[in-house]
């Protein structure tokens, strides 16, 4: 059975669909990400919302929240994202409101809206603290490589390169995709790390074990950065983190904490995602019908930027440490940060 999703005749909320407004809000910006963008459709319904009271404020954002979790093939991501903002306007609604009498729910919802907005705020500037943080890992004479066209590692990298008087003291590698967003975006960003004096060679997935052996540290994003401290990134992530181990290359995760997110995977078939990789077929026989989807037409969303690529799960030991706003941090300090969140 499929969560309780809202719909157009839902009669508090006849004009408000929050996944369409996530998508319009993750369409408005290609810099958002998803958690971002789903935080901002939270904050965006807290502003219409006409509840009066904390326990009918926590029923709707949980149900909103259960259906863009449903409505999004990946919501790795966006869980992590809706389930830290849902911890943070719970510990927000646990302290007294300045000015808020007994009955005045009003001054307590614009208070919400006012910490929601500063909290999407924060998220977005997190992006460039971890470059911050990550920039010392990058070294005059050393080659980086990348994959995944991941914003926070482009932010990275150009401000290495900005930071520097000759830019080229360092070179990228980067793999990318054939085709898709992904690959569309994977452009964007070695055009604008190009533009900052820094040499890139593009290489394809086939060929990360052949150039493996020039490279000094890898860099990759997350969609997500599970309890037990892996990661859950674009397909092809973890054998790229295999093939560093085998060759003694340090793999770092750039991530952003509204990505931590509490899952705990025990292989790569174990991932809450809807996804088809292995697909069996014998000769001369037909291929099998796709299922039909059982979301809602309302609450499916069309854009490849929500639907987003393939994934795959990259398990701590494989990695070296994870760098988030707040610092450098090794794998087995994940659930402790989380812990942290939610206890």
């Amino acid at each position: 059975m499929g969560p309780v999703t809202f719909t157009l005749e839902d009669e508090d909320f006849a004009d408000f669909n929050i996944v369409q407004t996530y998508n319009r809000i993750l369409a408005s910006d290609q810099a958002l990400t998803m958690p971002i963008a789903a935080i901002d459709s939270l904050v965006e319904l807290l502003s219409v919302s006409t509840t009066s009271t904390i326990s009918e404020t926590l029923e709707v954002l949980q149900t909103a929240t259960a259906t863009l979790k449903y409505a999004i093939p990946n919501s790795i991501s966006l869980s992590a994202g809706t389930d830290l903002f849902t911890r943070f306007l719970v510990a927000t609604l646990q302290r007294p409101v300045s000015g808020a009498g007994a009955a005045d729910f009003d001054t307590v919802r614009e208070h919400l809206v006012r910490n929601g907005r500063l909290f999407v705020e924060r998220a977005k500037a997190a992006r460039g603290d971890v470059a911050m943080w990550g920039g010392g890992l990058v070294r005059d004479g050393q080659t980086v490589l990348t994959n995944g066209a991941s914003r926070v590692v482009a932010a990275l990298l150009k401000k290495v390169a900005m930071q520097r008087w000759d830019a080229s003291r360092y070179q990228v590698i980067y793999v990318l995709a054939d085709e898709g967003e992904e690959a569309d975006r994977g452009q964007e960003h070695i055009r604008s790390i190009r533009a900052e004096g820094v040499p890139v060679a593009v290489v394809p997935e086939a060929a990360v074990a052949h150039v493996m052996s020039t490279v000094d540290i890898v860099l990759v994003g997350a969609e997500g950065v599970v309890e037990n401290g892996g990661v859950v990134s674009r397909l092809g992530t973890y054998q790229m983190a295999l093939v560093a181990r085998a060759l003694n290359k340090p793999v770092y995760v750039l991530a952003e904490s509204h990505k931590f997110v509490r899952v705990f995977p025990l292989g790569q078939f174990d991932l809450p995602v809807e996804q088809h990789v292995l697909a069996y077929k014998a000769d001369n026989e037909p291929e099998l019908p796709k299922p039909k989807s059982t979301r809602d037409s309302q609450t499916i969303v069309a854009t490849q930027r929500g639907a987003r690529g393939q994934v795959d799960y990259t398990p701590p030991e494989l990695i070296q440490g994870i760098v988030t706003e707040s610092g450098i941090i090794m794998p087995s300090a994940v659930s402790e940060e989380l812990m942290k969140i939610w206890l």
